[in-house]
């Protein structure tokens, strides 16, 4: 079990893609949690797709792909405001499928146009965590904190949004910028996570550990706590499994899926023992 969990670490390029995978475990759980106390697991899902053609157009350039993410994902945050404030006549579900299906066939077009775009549209789609590099982990860990901090400072107003929108919006609360800040910390992590996992993987990084933290307690830092460490460990032990599989089995695993699958086998894991629990509890 030693050898399992530590020897993979010794090569330079398993020891970025461990701390990556920490840094986003982490990052991913805490928003997570407000991401299922506001029930936006969907937006997540629009934020990871509508980011893609961002990156696409800025790997066909040549370009670095946080700033076409980052771009792409400043139009997303401003379409879903508009999208969930003030008077609409389209309903939100399908304004966001739309969108997800749009942008997204937008990026599957720009990298269309370039040779062997089968392997790139791959790479972009589930990522590359093996290839992170330390400016990619510098720039993880940098945005991570920032997104952190801003969720420290506006927590309870979030809770509160959460638990009573219209509560808040009578005790004068900035609904509307609540909105905003949730929704752009959601796709500062979706940006900084899609270069390593994939435009397809980060919803699991985000929704999974979140859900099985609130399946362990019923308080927001606990289930916050909670996620983090489950992300941790289950992070770490689908990488060291991807690496054992694909180096000593010959039986090839792609690292994010498996950290992917690592999270929802714990989820069930989690899930199935608190099932057993309540039906033994008189």
């Amino acid at each position: 079990m030693r050898a399992f969990l530590f020897d993979p670490y010794r090569l330079g390029f398993m020891g970025r893609a461990l701390v990556e995978v920490l840094l986003l475990g982490g990052l991913g759980a805490v928003v997570g949690v407000h991401v299922a106390l506001r029930r936006l697991a969907f937006v997540t899902d629009a934020v990871q797709h509508t980011v893609f053609p961002g990156i696409a157009i800025a790997y066909a350039l040549g370009w670095p792909l946080l700033p076409g993410a980052v771009l792409a994902a400043a139009v997303t945050v401003a379409l879903l405001v508009a999208l969930t404030s003030g008077r609409r006549r389209i309903d939100v579900d399908s304004a966001l499928a739309l969108t997800i299906a749009s942008f997204f066939a937008v990026g599957v077009v720009v990298v269309s146009r370039r040779s062997g775009y089968a392997a790139d549209l791959g790479a972009l789609l589930f990522g590359r965590i093996l290839d992170v590099s330390r400016t990619e982990v510098a720039e993880t860990a940098v945005i991570g904190g920032l997104c952190l901090v801003v969720l420290a400072l506006v927590h309870k107003e979030l809770v509160l949004l959460g638990f009573d929108r219209t509560q808040a919006a009578a005790l004068g609360l900035p609904v509307t910028v609540l909105d905003a800040v949730l929704y752009a910390v959601t796709a500062a992590t979706v940006v900084v996570a899609v270069r390593a996992i994939g435009t397809v993987l980060v919803v699991a990084f985000v929704v999974t550990p979140a859900a099985t933290g609130r399946l362990l307690t019923r308080s927001i830092p606990g289930a916050m706590a909670a996620a983090a460490g489950v992300a941790a460990v289950l992070g770490w032990i689908g990488l060291s499994a991807s690496y054992e599989a694909s180096i000593h089995h010959d039986v090839r695993l792609a690292a994010g899926a498996t950290v992917v699958i690592a999270y929802t086998a714990g989820f069930a894991v989690v899930g199935a023992g608190r099932l057993v629990l309540r039906r033994r509890t008189p």
